[in-house]
């Protein structure tokens, strides 16, 4: 579960995504990335955009998106060693 919570926060730090479009990039069912979207916004790591009826997500601020690429890239720096 924590590699599909990293993958969908790489996702979001790209671009404002809906359910649809995460789970067909990662090729995971939209139930599973609905649950993992819900505990990150109980988090308040993202926030929601509704368009129609579609509901986009993305990070929730400038300063959460800061750290979240800090976090990647020590977890990138600490695999490299």
């Amino acid at each position: 579960m924590i590699l599909l919570i990293h993958l969908i926060i790489h996702l979001l730090l790209i671009k404002e995504m809906c359910v649809n479009d995460i789970a067909r990039q990662l090729d995971v069912s939209q139930s599973a990335i609905s649950h993992q979207l819900k505990n990150l916004r109980s988090s308040n790591l993202v926030k929601t955009n509704k368009q129609g009826q579609t509901v986009y997500y993305s990070i929730s601020d400038e300063h959460i998106k800061i750290i979240l690429e800090y976090g990647i890239e020590h977890i990138k720096e600490m695999i490299e060693r």
